[in-house]
């Protein structure tokens, strides 16, 4: 479903503060892999992200999603493709316009616009039974203006309006990590339903090791903008946070604490 082949990004390019953000990565996911992605600050985690979804076009190598070269593509024709969650939950939404205008908006990503009504009857009724499903009573409030949501009611809005109309990649950039506890668990939680109901190909960021091994069926470790290592399968269900810093320790030479692996 995606195979990144060779790709680098540099930034600063020719100058003093030239800095190497992703270096050679290669990486094939297939259709229904669930990876999720940890490494410490400036491991080059979001610029991997930004890359897939055309924030930035590689300096070296291609990106191939679907069978289809998208390399030279501009973020907006990728959107058509790729559905994203931020950490910030104020990102992913407008907030001036209401839940049913900005659903309606997320159900025609992809299609070409006209002169029609964007919310009709038919789709109205389809927005009300996604958000029910949703149990955040949302569907009772199509008319409230998405700025009046809290943290979690609109990081999980985001995360339905990124995967209504199932993308061949979801792409989750550090997505509950702005939320408190109880509203963290909730929208890890939708998450792991939506993901496995659509088996939706996924990419997920996050500096939670515990969340990083719980979900999904790969990990991937970033360090200096390379693949460190990488685990999946039994071996995944299997690991522990000590095993991951073990296998750094192992790999770099270096003895780190999580906090310190993943802050430094």
């Amino acid at each position: 479903m995606l195979q990144l082949e060779n790709v680098s990004k540099l930034f600063f390019t020719g100058t003093v503060n030239q800095r190497v953000a992703v270096r050679k990565i290669n990486l094939t996911l297939e259709d229904g892999d669930f990876v999720t992605v940890i490494g410490s600050n400036g491991a080059g985690k979001s610029t991997l992200l930004n890359l897939i979804a055309g924030v930035y076009p590689p300096d070296r190598g291609r990106i191939v999603l679907d069978g289809k070269e998208i390399t030279s593509w501009e973020e907006a024709r990728r959107a058509a493709w790729i559905g994203r969650v931020f950490q910030d939950p104020a990102a992913g939404t407008a907030p001036r316009m209401t839940i049913a205008e900005n659903l309606a908006i997320a159900y025609r990503r992809g299609q070409r616009r006209g002169l029609q009504w964007g919310l009709n009857k038919a789709l109205r009724e389809q927005i009300e039974v996604a958000l029910a499903d949703l149990g955040l009573g949302l569907e009772h409030r199509l008319q409230t203006k998405v700025g009046l949501l809290s943290g979690g009611e609109r990081q999980a809005l985001t995360l339905l309006m990124a995967t209504c109309t199932q993308p061949r990649l979801l792409l989750l950039d550090e997505h509950t990590a702005a939320l408190d506890p109880s509203k963290a668990a909730l929208v890890t939680q939708l998450t792991e339903r939506l993901v496995a109901e659509q088996r939706l190909t996924t990419v997920m960021v996050t500096h939670n090791m515990e969340q990083a091994l719980r979900l999904g069926n790969r990990l991937i470790m970033l360090h200096s903008g390379r693949i460190l290592f990488e685990i999946q399968g039994s071996e995944k269900r299997r690991a522990t946070v000590r095993d991951l810093l073990e296998a750094f320790h192992q790999l770099q030479g270096e003895t780190m604490t999580e906090d310190e692996l993943l802050m430094n």
